[in-house]
């Protein structure tokens, strides 16, 4: 897998799929492996579009769930062929919409594919709607567990912090280390 800062990535098509992946959990990886059979049907490479911190992280301090280093690791695991990481902080949080979908263009993303409540740039100013306008776009529904409840970083986060540590791996879909994922 080939590592790219945000903005240095050109390809002359791809696949992406877009989003902060904390944990890189069940639901990350179900997104993940739809876009990839889409990216092997088409022939073109696999892109993640990822941020370190994850916006969370940056704007609430919540807990952290993967280094970039352990997500970037998953993600190649999943195949992934190109990941690309923008350096979230407080001038990429600026960023408005049009430059992040400029920054798209480059890859020439034949599809993207994003979960039901992706936003993107400034104050979370852009939808899928927005992205739509300039990409074809595919949404995955949120994925659930076994109970019905929806598989997402926050819930992980709160049974980590309630010291559920089986419950929260079995929605990462891997072991955490010392409690932490």
């Amino acid at each position: 897998m080939r590592v790219h800062a945000a903005g240095t990535c050109k390809l002359h098509a791809s696949v992406l799929t877009i989003g902060a992946l904390d944990g890189v959990h069940r639901g990350h990886q179900a997104l993940v492996c739809e876009a990839r059979k889409r990216a092997l049907a088409l022939g073109v490479p696999l892109v993640v579009y990822t941020f370190d911190p994850p916006p969370r992280v940056f704007f609430q301090q919540a807990l952290q769930l993967t280094t970039v280093e352990e997500k970037l690791c998953r993600l190649e695991q999943l195949s992934v062929e190109h990941a690309i990481v923008a350096s979230f902080d407080a001038a990429y949080s600026t960023r408005d919409e049009s430059a992040f979908l400029t920054e798209l263009q480059d890859l020439n993303p034949v599809e993207i594919w994003v979960g039901p409540d992706f936003r993107f740039g400034s104050k979370r100013g852009g939808d899928i709607g927005t992205l739509r306008e300039s990409f074809s776009v595919k949404v995955l529904d949120s994925i659930r567990c076994s109970s019905g409840e929806i598989i997402s970083s926050s819930r992980i986060r709160s049974l980590l912090m309630q010291n559920c540590h089986l419950q929260a791996e079995q929605l990462l879909g891997w072991q955490t280390v010392q409690g932490k994922a």
